[in-house]
């Protein structure tokens, strides 16, 4: 059986940001150009958790790097490959030679300015190029992307993030901050307030947003859309869904953040706590009238 031709984006990819924005939106016009699959290839874990071995905290997960990249970018086929201590060894012509080309039917290949891959981090743009040329296929390395002459990346949308500044990590995303889960069992402080409640627990290694109430949507398995509050913490994001009824337990959900509202904090009665949750969710759907 013929195997089908890839387009190649290399990187981790963490986030999906606009800097892997250009990366991608470049693999989908050659791939197209060529007849090909438009495809990424990334590992996991990041490969610095194994390299230095300690967990290094994410912006997303796997699973959601995967769903950003066909949702924004048109990526087609997302390869997460596990990323070993045989792999990390692997020299870097190995890689390109034998595992993109050979295995993944590599045609074009595209990296970023900073790309570094195989042992030690010995491939680099240039020898990506050289090899490329050798081999008989494309190569594109996109320049870095700037932002306010800020240069886009994920360890800059990591700080914003930690620090609750979601409007400006937004912005350097180029999408919504989005987290994803099976509902599960939480507190149920919503239903007494009149709200379904959807609790996410936060998957290995993925960054905690900063302790605090934010303006969300939730994109739930149907495609609905709605407005939501969430309370995050460091395990667990809870979330109140506005106007809705109905009972989500098991459903996989999307939960964009737009917005801190205000900070974790405890209320000195039912009452009170109630009175916040009210105008928080009249926060919330202010924000997004003004912000459609």
């Amino acid at each position: 059986m013929e195997q089908k031709k890839r387009v190649i984006a290399l990187g981790f990819f963490d986030g999906v940001h606009n800097g892997h924005g250009a990366l991608m939106r470049r693999t989908a016009q050659v791939a197209q150009e060529l007849g090909a699959v438009p495809s990424a290839f990334t590992f996991d874990p990041h490969p610095q958790t194994v390299i230095l071995g300690r967990p290094m905290p994410l912006l997303t997960s796997p699973e959601d790097r995967a769903d950003l990249m066909p949702k924004y970018y048109g990526i087609q086929d997302v390869i997460v490959e596990p990323f070993t201590v045989p792999r990390m060894k692997q020299p870097w012509q190995d890689f390109v030679a034998s595992t993109l080309v050979k295995d993944l039917h590599a045609v074009h290949l595209v990296a970023g300015h900073d790309y570094h891959f195989g042992y030690k981090g010995e491939g680099n743009p240039q020898r990506l190029q050289q090899i490329c040329q050798e081999l008989g296929i494309g190569c594109d390395i996109i320049p870095k992307v700037e932002m306010e002459g800020i240069t886009v990346s994920s360890t800059y949308i990591r700080t914003l993030v930690a620090q609750g500044e979601m409007e400006r990590a937004n912005e350097f995303l180029g999408h919504p901050y989005t987290l994803s889960d099976r509902v599960a069992h939480g507190k149920k402080l919503g239903s007494t307030l009149g709200f379904p409640t959807v609790n996410l627990r936060l998957k290995e290694n993925v960054l905690s947003p900063a302790k605090g109430v934010y303006a969300t949507k939730v994109i739930l398995e149907n495609g609905e859309t709605h407005l939501a509050v969430t309370d995050g913490n460091q395990l667990t994001i809870e979330g109140y869904i506005l106007d809705f009824t109905g009972d989500l337990y098991g459903q996989k959900i999307q939960m964009e953040f737009y917005k801190y509202l205000r900070e974790e904090r405890k209320f000195p009665s039912f009452e009170a706590l109630t009175a916040e949750v009210m105008h928080n969710a009249d926060q919330t759907r202010e924000y997004f009238a003004q912000h459609p």
